[in-house]
């Protein structure tokens, strides 16, 4: 099957968020499956174009009309090679990158006030491509509102052309809170679609690319089951509650992979010291540099708390400001954060790590290094989200056998099970009300757990031999795809 992947962002060529690794890692493990063809487009942003360290070569480029303007579109190629042997074929990914100097020749990849009109530019320019590429896909996929427009003009523009006829489009919700919205004379002046299609873009007298692309797309999914039901009722929906559940029908939730041999303690280069489930001596080599690193005193009974998140009250910030000092303390932690976000939250952090400079280390930027070591090296990682579609960050703690401590939402409750001592079973420790007590008495639940040296390491040899791979849910997109072809 021949399929193209589209999204604003991918790795390692561009990420800010979960986004970027998804776009990276499922289309490697789709490319494995026998008889596939894959191909990711995304834009060619300048931070792109300024790397060096990428191999990217010129295509082509022409001339196409948006709305009543016409704009320059190039378009250029990267193959990432050997990103897995599948059966009976060598898997090589092949990535598009859409040039346009005025839309993407910029510092940032969002937040401007033209993010409409970039991103139809963007939706347009991937189908248009077609036409000059050797690659005619059978299924798009598309993620978020920056492709939410790619159905529109696939149906406006393009279905009438022998290549497009057979096109079928799977939409994936990977945050339902940011819709895409503009005011309504975008239609016409930006998308140039005739007034029969105002119906599907309008809501609540706006544009709107994620609702545009629910109700046109032929299958509609999220990244985890239990957000896909959540999203049914107005406390998630952000508004949309009503639109998904006319369209229930053809909406399923997958929960989201890692890229298994990028996240791997035994062998990953970043970290002070490798181990793996069968050998947790490095993991305390880890935790030692990391406290040494961080100029924290190096204490191995000091139970090592770690968040790694943008800093924003729906991450749970606000229950950390809320019960943050009497945390630090009361208990024998060590809380270390790395993330940017809103300045109060920011502004608090730094206030305690310089109050509690023994407890606590506020990093307020974002380094990957950092952020592995600091999932190899702690004892726990904390993830209190308000509502969370799927989450990365739990999969990579558990990876690294960093126990996850989290609220019970979304992806949390689908990859974290509530541990059970008497069992052993389990992956993680939970709360199920947003309140910054029970966040807390989670905190100290697991502060408890590490202090039990016995149960503690099975659940980290547990956990860390979790699937958290694409594998499994590769293949439920397959089916996905071979549904909708019938």
């Amino acid at each position: 099957m021949k399929i193209l992947f589209a999204a604003s962002e991918a790795a390692p060529f561009i990420k800010s968020g979960g986004l970027g690794d998804v776009a990276s890692a499922l289309p490697k493990e789709l490319v494995k499956i026998k008889d596939n063809e894959v191909c990711v487009f995304i834009p060619y942003y300048k931070q792109i174009k300024e790397n060096n360290s990428f191999d990217i070569q010129y295509v082509t480029s022409f001339n196409m009309p948006l709305g009543w303007r016409g704009q320059y579109v190039g378009i250029f190629k990267a193959v990432l090679k050997s990103t897995g042997v599948g059966k009976n074929k060598r898997c090589d990914l092949v990535l598009y990158f859409i040039d346009n100097e005025y839309y993407f020749g910029r510092d940032g990849l969002y937040g401007y006030p033209d993010d409409g009109e970039r991103f139809a530019f963007f939706s347009k320019a991937v189908l248009e491509s077609l036409q000059h590429l050797d690659f005619s896909p059978d299924v798009i996929h598309l993620n978020d509102w920056q492709t939410g427009y790619i159905p529109l003009f696939l149906n406006a523009f393009y279905r009438g052309l022998p290549k497009y006829r057979d096109i079928k489009t799977v939409f994936t919700i990977h945050n339902i809170e940011y819709q895409g919205k503009a005011d309504l004379d975008f239609i016409d002046n930006v998308l140039g679609v005739d007034s029969s299609y105002k119906d599907v873009i309008e809501f609540d007298s706006l544009a709107n690319a994620m609702k545009c692309a629910i109700v046109l797309s032929d299958k509609v999914t999220t990244v985890s089951e239990t957000y896909s039901h959540e999203i049914l009722y107005p406390y998630f929906s952000h508004g949309l509650d009503g639109i998904l559940s006319a369209n229930s029908y053809k909406l399923c939730g997958i929960v989201n992979g890692i890229d298994t041999k990028l996240y791997d303690p035994s062998t990953d280069p970043s970290i002070p010291a490798n181990f793996k489930a069968s050998d947790l001596s490095g993991k305390a080599v880890c935790k030692a540099e990391l406290q040494k690193m961080l100029s924290l005193p190096v204490r191995p009974e000091a139970t090592v708390i770690a968040m790694i998140s943008r800093l924003v009250a729906h991450k749970g910030m606000e229950l950390i400001e809320y019960i943050g000092e009497e945390m630090v303390n009361s208990l024998d932690i060590q809380f270390v954060l790395i993330g940017t976000g809103e300045k109060r939250f920011e502004d608090y952090m730094k206030y305690i790590a310089y109050k509690y400079p023994d407890k606590v280390s506020a990093n307020i930027t974002f380094d990957q290094k950092l952020a592995n070591m600091t999932y190899a090296g702690a004892d726990l990682f904390l993830m209190p989200s308000k509502s969370e579609p799927c989450g990365l960050s739990q999969l990579i703690a558990m990876r690294y056998g960093t126990i996850p401590i989290v609220s019970e939402t979304g992806g949390l409750v689908d990859t974290v099970p509530p541990i059970n001592l008497q069992t052993m079973e389990g992956r993680g420790i939970t709360f199920k009300l947003f309140n910054a007590h029970d966040m807390y008495d989670a905190i100290k639940r697991g502060v408890d757990l590490i202090n039990d040296k016995e149960a503690s390491q099975k659940i980290i040899s547990n956990i860390m031999r979790y699937d958290s791979s694409w594998k499994v849910p590769a293949a439920k997109y397959m089916d996905i795809y071979s549904e909708i072809r019938k």
